[in-house]
């Protein structure tokens, strides 16, 4: 958890709202650490803008001035936009929070427009690569067994769409082995998804070969000693699959999600039930494909259309 630079109210305020991200919102630890060092970075900026420790009368009395004057000091940090509206969006958070409370009170956010972001585009695989990259993966690992986990995860990856966490956040007693998988995904919202027979016979490999006995609640996935996987090993996998194929940077495990979901919309599936098997809350994320879909027919167009390449 971060250290928060604050006075005394002030910082139990903070452990309220901490435990009402994880307890109520139900947020990840993970999120609510990044929550933390977002109101951290604040708080020490505030700690040497008014002179003195925050408390929460200070937070009464700031101004959209005060939190322009932050902004500006993390533009001058070579923060990114997407930064600076993540942290806008936490203060926001946290403030609303101590309205609700009745500790503290500020409607100097009310005036500030949050930066927006520069929409950036997934950069899914081909068809070709990502079969490749499943299909090599096994080769680079140590141990047997470990190239068949290796390849069973990035099947699993590019076969369901999962996100690496939610792969290694499997149980035995989860392992897709029938015709279906219920995943838990962010905010612990569960989806159901298809088990394609080539997810499920790479699940079965792998299974066969481990040679640890694992637990039903244990994980589905463990390293070289029997323990739960860490993700950079998966990660530093790809990695070499990528220099070996000669692929771009953009190759890594997160890659083969971006990939089911751009196939399958240029092979004609639905948005609505792409969005579904992704666990998108909203559906504008998921339109962010129909975009690269739409670049890649523009560049067939281009390459092969006869009016394409006429001189002009």
């Amino acid at each position: 958890m971060a250290r928060f630079v604050a006075a005394d109210d002030l910082r139990a305020a903070i452990g309220l709202w901490v435990a009402w991200l994880a307890g109520e919102r139900r947020a990840s630890a993970h999120t609510v650490a990044a929550y933390g060092r977002d109101l951290a970075l604040f708080l020490e900026f505030l700690t040497e803008h008014l002179g003195e420790l925050p408390s929460l009368a200070a937070i009464d009395g700031l101004r959209p001035a005060d939190f322009r004057a932050y902004l500006a000091r993390r533009v001058q940090g070579n923060a990114e936009r997407s930064s600076l509206a993540r942290g806008l969006s936490v203060l926001r958070s946290f403030v609303r929070f101590l309205h609700r409370r009745g500790l503290a009170s500020t409607s100097a956010l009310a005036a500030l427009r949050s930066p927006r972001p520069r929409a950036s585009l997934p950069k899914p695989l081909t068809v070709d690569d990502a079969t490749a990259s499943v299909d090599t993966v096994g080769g680079f690992a140590p141990g047997g067994w470990q190239g068949k986990r290796d390849m069973a995860i990035l099947t699993l990856l590019y076969g369901c769409g999962l996100r690496l966490s939610e792969a290694l956040g499997l149980s035995r007693g989860e392992a897709p082995l029938s015709e279906t998988l219920v995943v838990t995904g962010k905010g612990r919202k569960q989806r159901l998804l298809p088990v394609l027979p080539a997810v499920r016979e790479a699940i079965a490999d792998y299974l066969a070969a481990c040679p640890y006995a694992l637990a039903t609640d244990g994980p589905l996935f463990v390293g070289a000693r029997g323990g739960p996987l860490n993700p950079r090993i998966v990660q530093r996998q790809m990695a070499t699959v990528r220099a070996c194929l000669g692929l771009s940077e953009f190759a890594t495990p997160h890659a083969l999600r971006h990939s089911f979901a751009t196939h399958l919309l240029g092979a004609g599936g639905d948005l609505r039930a792409i969005q579904e098997l992704l666990g998108h809350a909203s559906l504008s994320t998921t339109q962010r494909y129909t975009s690269v879909e739409t670049e890649r027919l523009l560049a067939i167009y281009d390459a092969a259309h006869p009016r394409a390449r006429l001189a002009p």
